[in-house]
Order: structure tokens, then sequence, then C-alpha cells
């Protein structure tokens, strides 16, 4: 068990919600997608992390981004500012960047947390984290048929949410400390790691195999 409870914000949650859909329309943009096509595209980055963790995971009963309409408005609201403002989407690309890397880690405390109060284990709480935390951007890739970029060598993204749901479970379930504190730190930290990956350009490496197997 953890101490407390980590609530996040609604204002911080909706932001977050509204950085992935944008993601997610644009890349439905890019692939010439209806409007239909890019607003699905759009939920399924911003609300597919949710989905998975409370439809299949861990949560019974009406998944929340279905359960109150918010989420739903703010992915439409998400996509036709995007389509509105394509042209002039690199004047906010550093906004977007920002709004993506506080939901990464957010996400992944709110996935670990929520594992744990189920009375699940460690491992369980490691991997619905990061699940929770990318698996928008997995169904979006699936959804249009790419490869799934979280899988592809690159930016670490799925790295850096583990890291940041180890350090919640670290904190929270093996050392006690209080819930929030837990996720203040972890958060803190995907956001701080995750802007330095971009900004110096780390990247991972493929798993190289002896050419004779």
């Amino acid at each position: 068990m953890i101490k407390g409870n980590f609530q996040l914000p609604l204002v911080f949650d909706i932001g977050a919600t509204a950085a992935f859909a944008l993601t997610g329309a644009l890349a439905g943009a890019r692939r010439g997608y209806d409007m239909v096509g890019v607003f699905f595209l759009a939920a399924a980055t911003a609300l597919g992390g949710g989905l998975i963790r409370d439809g299949i995971l861990v949560r019974r009963g009406i998944p929340v981004a279905i359960e109150n309409p918010l989420y739903l408005l703010t992915v439409a609201v998400a996509c036709t500012a995007g389509l509105l403002l394509a042209s002039r989407m690199h004047r906010f690309e550093q906004w977007i960047v920002f709004g993506d890397a506080l939901g990464l880690g957010a996400y992944a405390v709110v996935g670990a947390q929520m594992t744990l109060q189920a009375g699940l284990g460690i491992t369980a709480a490691l991997l619905i984290g990061v699940l929770n935390a990318t698996g928008g951007s997995l169904l979006r890739d699936v959804l249009s048929r790419e490869e799934p970029f979280v899988f592809k060598p690159g930016e670490a993204y799925a790295l850096v949410a583990f890291i940041g749901a180890a350090c919640f479970v670290l904190l929270a379930a093996v050392f006690q400390v209080s819930a929030k504190t837990a996720a203040l730190a972890s958060i803190t930290l995907t956001f701080s790691l995750r802007l330095l990956v971009v900004r110096y350009k780390w990247r991972t490496r493929p798993v190289s195999l002896p050419p004779d197997i």
C-alpha cells in the first residue's frame, strides 16, 4: 500500500490531453485523413493510454475518458485548433513538447498509482504506468499502420516513462514517501529528462545481432 493519494489537477490533465490530441491530429492530417479520421486518431493518441488502463487492466466500469465528456470536447477543440493553425504550428512546437513531457510523467505516475492501489505488485505498476503514458502513441501508430514509434530506436520515449513510473514506485511503495510527494518528484524527473532528450538529441540504438542469426 501507499500513503495518501495523488490527484492530478483537472486543468493539468486537460492540458496534457490537448497536447497529445494535437500531435495525433497533425499526424492524421499529414497522412491525408478526413475530419473523421483526424478526430479519431487524435482521440486515440490523447485517450488511448487511459482507455487501456481503465477498460482492460485496472479499473472496472466506464473509463474516465468516456465518463467525463470534457475529454472528448478537449480532443475536438485540439483537432480544430491544430487544423486551423497547421501552417503556424512551428511557433507552438516548444509548448507542445512541454505539454507532452508533462503528460508523459503525469500519466506514468497515475497509472502506477492506480495499479498499486488496486493491490497489484510493483512489476504490474511499472508496466501499466508505461502503458498509461505511451499507450496513446502506440494506438495512433497501429491505427494508421505505422511502425510503433515507441518500439523504434530514437528518443527513448517509453524509457523515460519507465523511469518516471519506477521513481514513483520506489518512493511511494518501497520507501513509503507520501503519494503526493513521490508523484511530484517523479513528474519533475520525467519532465526534465524528456526535455534533455529533446534538447540534446539523445538517441537509443538498435539491437544488433550477428549476421549468421
